[in-house]
């Protein structure tokens, strides 16, 4: 865009909606189609396409684009980065400090209470930790998170900041409407391939990924958070036997 967002026209903000609700429903459906394959007894490789293509489908249109990816900063510190890892890790210690509590308390009252009121499996406190917890972290870091937040926050995030303004402070934090409607493309594309009722609940973690993009400048500290909930979520079905 030759313009800034704050002169975005809304032509030129209906051509980048319309961009990326095509790159969206592309990746999606090529997703479903593999998790279908699968299903019907294909072999499970097949699902390694669901992070290449979160992953190369922005690359490959910012090419078509003609322009650098990196201008997007899709990419993960290296290894030998540790100030970009440490401020990650630090904002995330930070994070799940602040909720682990409110967590657990309302996780543990939905499922004992809730299951009274509504249709949900009888949970049973104490059943343990999931069994291949190391392949999990793993799974969910990089199979996951990673991956997502390169295409919602990286890619689709800052592709709607260059024609939506940030002009919402949050937390002192620039965010706007950009933030939004990533957000609302992820919980979507929840749906697009596995449907469940609670998908479109999404949203609102997606909301502190997107701000932990805008509060880091890059994918990793939203990568981290995303797979440490996801671990969590897990880790708790198992020690109340809901999985």
């Amino acid at each position: 865009m030759s313009r800034s967002s704050e002169n975005a026209t809304k032509q030129e903000r209906r051509v980048v909606l319309k961009e990326l609700a095509v790159l969206s429903l592309t990746v999606l459906l090529i997703m479903r189609v593999l998790r279908e394959a699968v299903d019907a007894g294909a072999p499970e490789l097949l699902l390694v396409g669901v992070p290449l293509l979160f992953i190369y489908a922005p690359v490959y249109l910012c090419r078509r684009r003609g322009v650098d990816a990196d201008n997007y900063r899709l990419y993960i510190p290296a290894f030998r980065d540790r100030a970009s890892w440490w401020r990650s890790i630090r904002i995330n210690l930070i994070l799940f400090a602040v909720i682990i509590g409110p967590w657990l308390v309302g996780y543990h009252y939905y499922y004992t209470l809730g299951s009274q009121f509504l249709p949900l499996p009888t949970p049973s406190p104490g059943s343990g930790l999931p069994s291949a917890l190391g392949t999990l972290i793993l799974f969910q870091l990089f199979f996951v998170a990673v991956p997502e937040e390169f295409f919602y926050r990286g890619y689709l995030q800052t592709r709607l900041n260059e024609v939506y303004p940030r002009k919402w402070l949050i937390f002192g934090v620039p965010m706007g409407w950009g933030s939004v409607i990533s957000c609302l493309f992820f919980a979507f594309g929840h749906t697009v391939v596995l449907f469940q009722w609670w998908h479109f609940a999404t949203f609102f973690p997606g909301m502190v990924f997107a701000w932990l993009r805008e509060k880091t400048d890059g994918v990793i500290a939203g990568a981290l958070f995303h797979a440490g909930c996801n671990i969590g979520i897990v880790c708790l079905d198992t020690w109340y036997g809901i999985i």
